[in-house]
């Protein structure tokens, strides 16, 4: 989900071989028309990109066994909505496996909606106990947190906007943003 130029797909196109098949989805035709060249480019022949949008994926029910994304669904609003659409999609077992960024706690609305911060992914970044929450809500199942890294707030901001900002400010939010990287299933049938 949010395949962009594709680099990821080319990582999971080596994982799956010449028997299976991956299919990176983006919204913005830009994206999908430079994956296509770069797998054409890379050879890459069991890859294929489709135009839409991660809350309502172009693909069947029933017909995904791994769904992978990487520092997308944060930038969503409607996290809710791409979960439910991630196990829709999910074959029966099938899995579901996101790298991305949440918070430990609310930051102040100056840094959350700053433009480094959205820049880095962070300004749609929900509460970590909230974001598993919601993927429990869309039915899935065995949510598990793989790994977790503190992401310093102002190594994100940059030099730029900590620039007059109280030193005790930026070591308050220190430690409130994580890189998580989450796993879950579809459940084989409904209990």
């Amino acid at each position: 989900m949010g395949s962009g130029g594709g680099f990821d797909c080319f990582l999971a196109a080596k994982k799956v071989g010449s028997t299976g098949k991956v299919i990176g989805v983006d919204m913005t035709p830009e994206m999908i028309e430079k994956a296509r060249k770069n797998a054409h480019k890379g050879h890459y022949e069991n890859v294929e990109f489709r135009l839409g949008e991660i809350e309502h994926l172009p693909a069947a029910d029933n017909s995904v066994d791994l769904v992978i994304s990487n520092c997308v669904v944060n930038l969503v609003p409607n996290k809710a909505q791409v979960f439910r659409d991630v196990h829709r999609v999910l074959k029966p077992g099938g899995r579901v496996i996101i790298s991305d960024l949440v918070l430990t706690r609310e930051l102040p609305e100056n840094i959350r909606e700053s433009v480094a911060m959205y820049a880095n992914c962070v300004a749609g970044a929900s509460l970590k106990n909230q974001y598993l929450e919601v993927m429990k809500q869309a039915g899935l199942q065995d949510v598990v947190v793989q790994k977790e890294v503190s992401v310093p707030v102002e190594f994100l901001l940059g030099k730029e906007f900590t620039k007059g900002v109280p030193r005790e400010l930026i070591e308050q939010y220190s430690n409130a943003v994580l890189d998580i990287t989450v796993s879950a299933i579809k459940p084989n049938s409904i209990t």
